[in-house]
């Protein structure tokens, strides 16, 4: 869901596909119209900590192996309030379907299946990932679903979007609407990277046309759910300030603010710094790359907190040729990870190397001559605490198959 970037390969689907917090280098006035269609409210109950809302990436299925069962049998799914779907893709200014055999193909036995019963073959049956996610609402009715659009790769046909808001709008309901798989979504979520504002791709749609294309999708979505993940670059002049997220805010349920990805590898000489802070701390290279001060400045925008959900990475970023334990070392490049350089899940780093020091609510762990930064149970506990003290909404993560297989990260979440 900054520029700082944020980038997951997907090896075998040969996609990348991701979403970001911030604003990296290479490697989330207008307002709502007086007839616009009230915010939803559509969605579960949320728990006492407010939404718990996790991403499950259509290519999970493939070299991570991660399927919608997991969701299940990690405990995970009485937890989740929402799972957001990514991603699907935004061709010649419309939704787009992103993966045709992961969402809707790929057939499952009884084994890997949510309920224990196998697809069929049968013309016109459903299966893939909406099959399955069909099944774990049936199974887990405090579930919502929503279709995620866009993401770090998918972005750049976003300003053809909004060139015609009301035409995407329509695209977008007949795609998430589709007789085959209706009763699987319940809304829409937005991850444009980023309005009027560069990532892979530069936009110059305006600082108007994010709260235009907002409006178009909730005049054609009415009551479903309609949301989006945001920047979280509160420096001065930066994406925050790029695009009006305060005039779009009256259309939307609520926005995912990616409190992630602040720093990383794509600086391979450091400084070493963590990649979510949740505060600033003295040394921190840029100003303005944290969340509280992006939380801060959506809020001061005007943004009603309890709209605001707070971003969670389950995940670590990291360097190698690091001596120092502290952050604001120097490094050599990135360090390795399982899937790509850099970047590794918590499920991985919680044994590979763990965390032996915090700084600015959250964790960093030296090990060797790799230095690593990512959340724990016990950092989750504060950020959720930090959550509930500004009054936010919730919080939500990237994404589901990071986490142990009891879901250990999403019960910190729940429990914090």
């Amino acid at each position: 869901m900054s520029k700082i970037k944020k980038r997951l390969v997907a090896l075998a689907a040969g996609v990348v596909a991701l979403t970001l917090g911030v604003t990296v280098a290479p490697a989330n006035g207008a307002a709502a119209a007086p007839d616009a269609a009230p915010a939803s409210t559509s969605e579960a109950a949320p728990a006492a900590a407010g939404k718990l809302l996790g991403y499950f990436t259509e290519w999970g299925v493939y070299a991570r192996n991660y399927h919608v069962k997991n969701i299940k049998t990690s405990g995970s799914a009485d937890k989740l309030t929402h799972i957001n779907y990514a991603f699907g893709n935004v061709t010649n200014g419309q939704c787009a379907i992103g993966d045709a055999y992961a969402d809707y193909d790929k057939f499952y036995d009884a084994n890997a299946s949510v309920d224990g019963t196998p697809d069929t073959w049968d013309p016109g049956a459903l299966r893939g990932n909406f099959n399955q996610l069909r099944k774990l609402k049936k199974l887990n009715p405090n579930i919502k679903v929503l279709w995620s659009f866009g993401g770090w790769t998918w972005s750049g046909n976003f300003g053809q979007a909004a060139a015609n808001p009301a035409a995407f709008a329509e695209s977008c309901h007949k795609l998430v609407e589709d007789p085959r798989w209706a009763d699987v979504f319940d809304g829409i979520d937005i991850d444009w990277e980023y309005p009027n504002a560069c990532g892979l791709t530069c936009d110059e749609s305006g600082f108007d046309a994010f709260p235009k294309l907002m409006s178009a999708l909730r005049t054609r979505f009415g009551g479903d759910l309609v949301t989006a993940a945001i920047t979280a670059d509160a420096t001065e002049g930066g994406k925050i300030d790029a695009a009006d997220y305060a005039g779009a805010a009256s259309h939307v349920d609520w926005y995912n603010v990616m409190t992630y990805d602040f720093f990383g590898g794509w600086a391979p000489q450091g400084p070493t710094a963590p990649h979510s802070p949740l505060t600033s701390w003295p040394g921190i290279p840029i100003q303005g790359f944290h969340s509280d001060a992006a939380i801060q400045k959506l809020k001061g925008k005007g943004i009603s907190a309890d709209k605001l959900l707070l971003g969670l990475g389950f995940y670590g970023r990291g360097w190698t040729g690091v001596s120092q334990a502290a952050p604001g070392g120097t490094a050599t490049g990135p360090a390795q990870g399982t899937y790509e350089q850099g970047i590794d899940d918590y499920k991985v780093l919680k044994n590979k190397c763990p965390s032996n020091g915090t700084v600015a609510g959250t964790a960093y762990a030296h090990c060797g001559n790799n230095w690593w930064s990512y959340d724990t149970p016990a950092t989750i506990g504060g950020k959720m605490g930090y959550s509930r003290q500004q009054g936010l909404g919730g919080a939500f993560f990237w994404e589901l198959s990071g986490d142990t297989t009891n879901g250990e990260l999403i019960s910190a979440i729940a429990g914090g």
